[in-house]
């Protein structure tokens, strides 16, 4: 199994975690040659942009460019129509990687991740969390989506967002990455976010564990057949990395979800062959952390299927965190894009085009 490896870093202010220099988490530095195609592929997705804003007033030209929605229709707060909420159960579990280890307080103890996971469960429906309620077996198994936080926060920052997606049916587990994150022993460092991609694989192999007859609380509760990675900022990265990467990638990954991410220095590399998992990138168009070409470099490398919902003049954290109607409109777009790859259902997709299409708040590049 890997150790840990560990790369220089600058410290980052907590959820605000990117890159303050253009060459930051590039990939291997291959001279002009590199920085010319990188620049083709932000210059291209940007005619992809304005063709898109394009489209709002003559919709021929969207269609000539391949892309489906940005059509200006919606109004600002008015949601797409959303399937029927389940109440949400939560679990506290404790995985601990004893083939990897970190130093705390001078001591090597196994690489641990507490890991919360959220269900949909038996009690009342709400957007409030239930400790150990009773897991709804009855109408599952359910897809599984892992998802990784940002830089030196926690998962309970993103309560809401991860609420929505087990309310819609969802297996949602947000490990707590030990070095990554507010409170890691020695204060948080970000040179260990190239060590993320293997707790996120792990934090999968140990609930499929837990999936298995007669293993616990969570037994029959998954379904091992569909499964999503999403994560925001560092924990974007870690997400695009697993499904993605050719150091990380797991085949086990049938769609990824980017919230203000970019492609991971000192991996290998990134590889996007046909039949890869579909994705969903969300950007905030003022995001000065994550600055959008990042986005915007590994969208266009991407095989189809493929989306990318640009949040209108925001920033980094706040439009997965609280603020709205962004965060309304990323949880609808993701519940979506979930439906659609995960559960397979068709009309999905005509949900994740109106959810991301608000006039004045964002648009959608969709490529089915």
């Amino acid at each position: 199994m890997l150790g840990p490896v560990r790369r220089p870093g600058p410290v980052r202010r907590p959820g605000l975690v990117r890159r303050p220099a253009p060459v930051r988490r590039r990939g291997p530095i291959g001279g002009v040659r590199t920085c010319l195609v990188t620049l083709a592929v932000v210059a291209g997705l940007g005619v992809a942009v304005a063709a898109a804003d394009q489209a709002r007033h003559h919709p021929p030209a969207a269609r000539l460019f391949g892309l489906v929605g940005s059509t200006g229709g919606a109004t600002p707060g008015a949601p797409a129509p959303q399937p029927a909420s389940l109440s949400v159960g939560l679990r506290v579990v404790r995985l601990v990687d004893t083939s990897r280890t970190i130093r705390v307080g001078g001591r090597t103890v196994p690489r641990t991740l507490l890991t919360y996971v959220r269900y949909p469960a038996v009690a009342a429906p709400g957007r409030i969390d239930v400790p150990n309620a009773t897991p709804a077996t009855a109408s599952g198994p359910y897809p599984l989506v892992v998802f990784g936080h940002g830089f030196a926060v926690t998962p309970k920052i993103y309560a809401s967002l991860l609420q929505r997606w087990a309310s819609a049916g969802y297996v949602v587990a947000a490990p707590v990455f030990p070095l990554g994150s507010e409170g890691a022993p020695g204060g948080p460092d970000e040179a260990d976010v190239v060590n993320q991609p293997e707790d996120m694989r792990f934090v999968i192999s140990r609930l499929l564990a837990l999936n298995r007859p007669g293993a616990g609380s969570l037994a029959g509760l998954i379904d091992p057949s569909q499964i999503a990675v999403a994560g925001q900022s560092d924990g974007a990265e870690t997400a695009l990395a697993v499904a993605y990467s050719r150091r990380f990638h797991d085949p086990r990954i049938d769609a990824a979800m980017v919230f203000s991410g970019a492609e991971m220095s000192g991996i290998g590399g990134y590889s996007f062959p046909r039949g890869s998992p579909p994705l969903l990138a969300v950007q905030g168009t003022a995001d000065t952390s994550n600055e959008p070409r990042y986005t915007y470099a590994y969208f266009q490398a991407a095989q189809r299927p493929k989306f990318l919902l640009r949040l209108l003049g925001a920033g980094h954290l706040p439009p997965y965190t609280y603020q709205q109607p962004q965060l309304g409109i990323v949880e609808a777009a993701s519940v979506a894009f979930l439906d659609r790859y995960l559960k397979r259902e068709p009309s999905a997709l005509h949900r994740l085009l109106s959810a991301g299409d608000v006039r004045g708040v964002s648009d959608l590049l969709a490529e089915p």
